[in-house]
């Protein structure tokens, strides 16, 4: 941008030009930190004002939008007058959702004095102003749970350029300043407290004025567009774009909709890879297996915070098919065993809400009449009841294992045929007493047999060619060939049979870990 009467009036080269729009940035910054930081009393005005985290919605409205929000609170003067003389009062009281990113009066008053700037010569350049408030403002409402799991990303604002969240313990930033204050809640958003302004690129994009103080045209819904480009544009879910762009379903969520979208957390894939012991690319590669998991995130309505909070104790059927369950526990909000951590992100075809978890759809298991999903109790239990493991049963007994596998797991057992342990004692040319006595070769080999993580039928076939660690520290490899799934050389010749801890597949040798 190029600030052509500035220049004039005052005739400033253009590293004068640079110079003024630190001074803007650091006056910003000024300006929150005052409010914050003045006294003890306007400290307390802040907290009393603004909405702790768990203010109900109809308080959020009754104390009104951002902007409200902020002129009442008194801790932002020059942030407020900032904001009237650039003509964003009415863009920031739209519909939002917003993420306002409020510096203390302390920050813009640091930086006036630094530059040798009135306040009222700040206020006059609107376009300066322009660019500078709306690199404050995120286009989604993004609570400090959210935030903090931004570690190392950064984040699209309503400029169009990015800020980057880093967070060291207990301390957040978003470029070089510290946020000092969090989750003072509006009705269309969240206002977190930082002690700097913060200073667009140097080259930032062009940003147009609002042209009236009644309508957000440049952050309505449309213009935030589909559930996807909202995603694409918030920079907080990488992972889960790259996700949806390889299952090939980007245009199906950018259609007309409406969405729910519940959308997992780059934490929670992080979860599920290291569960996997995968890497990103093995499962972007299975457009199978992410299709599947993906139209189990998605819900064919739109579903506020208020409606989903409705269905308590509701299945929901979701695009795969298949259906979630809704749990309502005070402030605590589930989908399935994933945990709500922020609601009503909005997109022109439909809302975001962001979960903990990667959900997972119910599997169809084979019609085993001893094995079925009606067996109950941990995998021993099930493994037990079904009579068809006794020597593996008796191996795990012996071995002091039977407490271990009853536990919380998740564990994924294979469990060899009773023809797979007669083959191996006929090939070792011993009695079952023998290798039962062998407490230390049972307990190497049978924990060979667990991986620590639930791994049903589907994820199994799309780790081919992969090595995957088992409870005994070394690998086992997975091959799949048309129908045929091995394990190191043994076959598995029946899946997915549940259990409260885990799951068991059926494979037709006993492996035995490398020498």
């Amino acid at each position: 941008m190029q600030y052509t009467s500035m220049s004039k009036s005052k005739s400033k080269s253009r590293k004068m030009f640079t110079a003024r729009l630190c001074a803007v940035f650091l006056t910003l910054t000024l300006v929150a930190a005052a409010c914050g930081d003045d006294s003890s009393s306007t400290s307390e005005t802040t907290t009393t004002t603004a909405a702790p985290t768990t203010t109900a919605s109809s308080e959020s409205e009754a104390m009104g939008t951002v902007v409200d929000v902020a002129v009442a609170s008194g801790s932002f003067p020059t942030l407020v007058a900032a904001v009237q003389a650039a003509g964003l009062v009415g863009t920031l009281s739209g519909d939002g959702p917003f993420t306002v990113l409020a510096p203390t009066e302390d920050a813009f008053a640091a930086a006036l004095a630094a530059l040798g700037l009135s306040a009222e010569e700040l206020l006059a350049d609107t376009e300066l102003l322009t660019a500078v408030l709306t690199y404050h403002v995120l286009p989604v409402e993004a609570p400090a749970e959210v935030v903090v799991s931004l570690d190392g990303q950064s984040v699209a604002t309503v400029n169009g350029a990015e800020v980057a969240i880093t967070v060291d313990g207990s301390t957040v930033m978003v470029n070089d300043a510290t946020v000092v204050q969090t989750d003072i809640e509006a009705s269309n958003g969240v206002i977190h407290v930082i002690n700097a302004v913060l200073l667009p690129p140097s080259d930032p994009p062009e940003v147009e004025p609002p042209t009236t103080t009644t309508e957000a045209p440049a952050m309505d819904d449309e213009a935030m567009g589909t559930v996807v480009d909202v995603a694409a544009a918030s920079g907080s879910f990488p992972t889960l774009v790259a996700a949806v762009q390889a299952a090939g379903l980007a245009e199906t969520l950018s259609g007309d909709g409406p969405f729910t979208v519940l959308a997992p957390t780059e934490d929670a894939f992080a979860d599920l890879l290291a569960m996997l012991g995968m890497p990103a690319e093995a499962v972007l590669g299975n457009v199978e297996l992410l299709t599947s998991v993906l139209t189990y995130h998605v819900l064919p309505v739109e579903a506020p915070a208020e409606v989903v909070v409705s269905l308590d104790g509701q299945s929901v059927a979701t695009v795969n098919g298949a259906e979630v369950t809704i749990t309502v526990d005070g402030s605590t909000v589930m989908v399935n065993d994933a945990t709500v951590v922020a609601t009503d992100i909005k997109a022109s075809n439909g809302v975001i809400h962001v979960i903990d978890k990667v959900l997972f759809p119910p599997t169809d298991p084979g019609p085993e009449p001893a094995m079925d999903d009606e067996a109950m109790g941990t995998v021993v239990d099930v493994a037990v009841a079904s009579g068809s493991f006794p020597t593996l049963v008796a191996a795990v007994q012996a071995a002091g294992l039977a407490e271990t596998l009853s536990g919380d797991g998740p564990f994924t057992v294979l469990a060899p045929t009773e023809d797979a342990f007669a083959d191996l004692l006929a090939m070792l040319g011993m009695p079952a007493e023998a290798v039962l006595g062998n407490v230390e070769l049972l307990t190497s080999v049978l924990t060979y047999h667990v991986l620590p993580v639930e791994a049903p039928a589907e994820v199994v076939v799309s780790l081919d060619g992969q090595s995957v660690a088992t409870v005994n520290g070394a690998e086992v490899t997975i091959t799949v060939d048309g129908s045929t799934v091995m394990v190191n050389d043994a076959t598995v010749v029946a899946t997915d049979i549940k259990a409260s801890n885990g799951i068991i597949h059926v494979i037709d040798k006993v492996l035995f870990p490398p020498s």
